[in-house]
């Protein structure tokens, strides 16, 4: 893992916090910040907006799986989950509270190096794909915008489907302007001239 990130870590265990704080500024990282509670683990992370979270399980007033539930409301953040339990129960709960790796205490270095370098590596795919695919959405609708207005086109120039993309593109182009800035600007004039035919009709 050759990136440095910045990182904050929870554990009510003091003894634990000091070997995250020691082996992870060893690795080149920055702790910013360490937590004894859940809640303080949620505080911290909306303060500080740090690249990694590293929380135990078990914490007084909140657990690391529900708090990290609550960082990731307010912003995608990697969670590397940390305790003495492993159960069904709590890899469930952790695998729909957005968490990236589990470790079991006692925590080994080359485990813990392991977990974060996967931990950022599913992290990034997770934000590639979550990019991706609100692009394709937004494509989507500017797609359906484009095809009306296209259909505008045909309809008001009798033209072949074809041509009537032609005009849109070229419009565009003159204007310096998006195709779906222009498709939208048609239906805006479409909707105006429909108006006025409504009430010449009346």
């Amino acid at each position: 893992m050759n990136r440095s990130l910045r990182i904050v870590v929870a554990d009510d265990e003091g003894d634990t916090r000091d070997f995250f704080q020691e082996f992870l500024s060893l690795q080149g990282h920055q702790v910013l910040a360490t937590a004894q509670t859940g809640r303080h683990l949620v505080e911290q992370c909306r303060l500080l907006h740090p690249d990694l979270v590293i929380t135990d399980i078990k914490m007084p007033d909140m657990d690391g799986i529900d708090a990290a539930g609550e960082i990731y409301k307010d912003a995608p953040i990697p969670v590397i989950l940390v305790s003495t339990y492993h159960n069904r129960e709590l890899i469930e709960r952790a695998a729909v509270n957005h968490v990236l790796a589990y470790l079991v205490k006692p925590i080994k270095e080359t485990e813990l190096e392991a977990a974060i370098g996967i931990a950022m590596k599913r992290f990034e795919e997770f934000q590639a794909l979550r990019q991706e695919t609100a692009d394709l959405r937004r494509a989507l609708e500017d797609r359906k915008v484009i095809e009306r207005a296209k259909g505008i086109i045909m309809r008001r120039g009798k033209l072949e489907e074809a041509e009537a993309f032609r005009r849109l593109q070229r419009l565009a182009s003159d204007k310096g302007r998006k195709l779906v800035e222009i498709a939208q600007m048609i239906l805006v004039a479409e909707e105006a001239f429909q108006a006025a035919d409504k009430s010449k009709a009346e």
